[in-house]
Parts: C-alpha cells; structure tokens; sequence
C-alpha cells in the first residue's frame, strides 16, 4: 500500500474500500491511487480546495517553506514518541505559534498539533478570532480541528498528506467550504506530502 492510511491521530492504518461512517447510511469509500499533478488539480477543484503549487502565498513566505517548518515540529513528535504531525499559524507575514502532537506526554486526546498551534496563536494575538492566520500542518485535519478552525474563523489552511479515513478538509468530509456553517476558509492540500507521507510512514513501519 502507497502512503499512509493514517488518520489526525487515530492510530489506525486504513485499507483499501474499508467501510467508514460518514453520512448515514454506511459508505464504502475507495481509496485513489496517487494522483498526477493534473489529476490533483480535478480533485482540488472537484473537493472545493487547491492543490500544490510553486507560488509564494499573501504571507510573503511560501507555502512550501512553511510546510518545511512545520516538518521540523513533526520530526520533534517522532523523537518523543507522539505521531509525528506538526503545525505552525502564520498571521501578517509572523509565524506566532509552532507545535506538534503532545497526546501521548499530555495523555490528552485533543493535544493535536493544529490545535495546540492555534490555541498559541489565540493567545499571542489576544483574540479568537484567526482571520489573518493560515494554519500549515503536515497532515490533512480531522474533524475536531477542521471544527475548531472554522469556530476560530481561519482564514487559510495548508496541508501536506491527505488522511483518507479522517480528513475533513476533503477527503471525507469539507468543512472548509460548507455554505451550512458560518464560517469558511481557504483549503491547500499536497504541500510536500510526499515527505508528509514518509516520515509518518516511517513512524509506523517502526511500531510494527
């Protein structure tokens, strides 16, 4: 199998047409063999986000930099035993928060990289609301911080490796562009994921 199958934090490696609840009743979702870059863009278009490309985002810095950072937050999860998944908020052109996954130091099921980085950001800005920020994580969120990035109003979100069985800014689910919620945010999906895709395939090649 291509990749990892794993979802934001859950610890499983899906498979091939493994049924997974979505909207009821239960679906059997296929997952795709890895795409082209013209394929890429025909999904992005047709989930309602971008894909990769070479160009420098409103940030100033570029989204592949970024996601570069971000990878140097996951590489410190591996280190210390946590799923390697990291996470970094720029807001004005300022990286104001850089983390990674803590659920298993914190022994809490909500210490996420994207969350704890965008609850540091909340906390450096002096407000909830994250218009400003675009949120660069290594690996696509799931639902309970896709929720939480709507709830903070985010302006961007950026992803590296696509979570088949988990993502919901995509892959299963897009609460980026839901017009039912209140809030929605710009999706970049595929920046680097290939080494996204490798260093969390690499972690669990090694728990097994």
């Amino acid at each position: 199998m291509d990749g990892p199958r794993e979802g934001c934090e859950s610890g499983r490696i899906g498979t091939l047409g493994k049924r997974v609840w979505g909207n009821s009743p239960w679906v059997r979702i296929p997952l795709p063999p890895p795409a082209s870059t013209d394929e890429r863009n025909v999904i992005g278009d047709r989930m309602g986000v971008a894909t990769d490309t070479p160009e420098s985002s409103d940030h100033g810095l570029s989204d592949f930099d970024l996601m570069g950072l971000a990878l140097e937050e996951a590489r410190l999860a591996g280190e210390q035993g946590e799923v390697p998944i990291g996470a970094v908020v720029v807001i004005d052109g300022k990286v104001v928060a850089r983390r990674h996954n803590e659920r298993e130091q914190s022994q809490d099921p909500t210490s996420h990289a994207e969350l704890l980085a965008v609850r540091d950001a909340a906390a450096a800005v002096g407000s909830w609301r994250l218009e400003n920020a675009t949120v660069v994580v290594t690996l696509e969120p799931c639902a309970m911080c896709a929720g939480l990035m709507v709830n903070a109003r985010v302006g961007r979100v950026v992803f590296g490796a696509r979570s088949y069985e988990n993502g919901a800014c995509g892959s299963l689910y897009q609460l980026g562009s839901d017009p039912r919620l209140n809030h929605e945010f710009v999706t970049v999906a595929d920046v680097r994921a290939d080494e996204c895709s490798e260093l969390l395939s690499s972690y669990f090649a090694g728990l097994r």
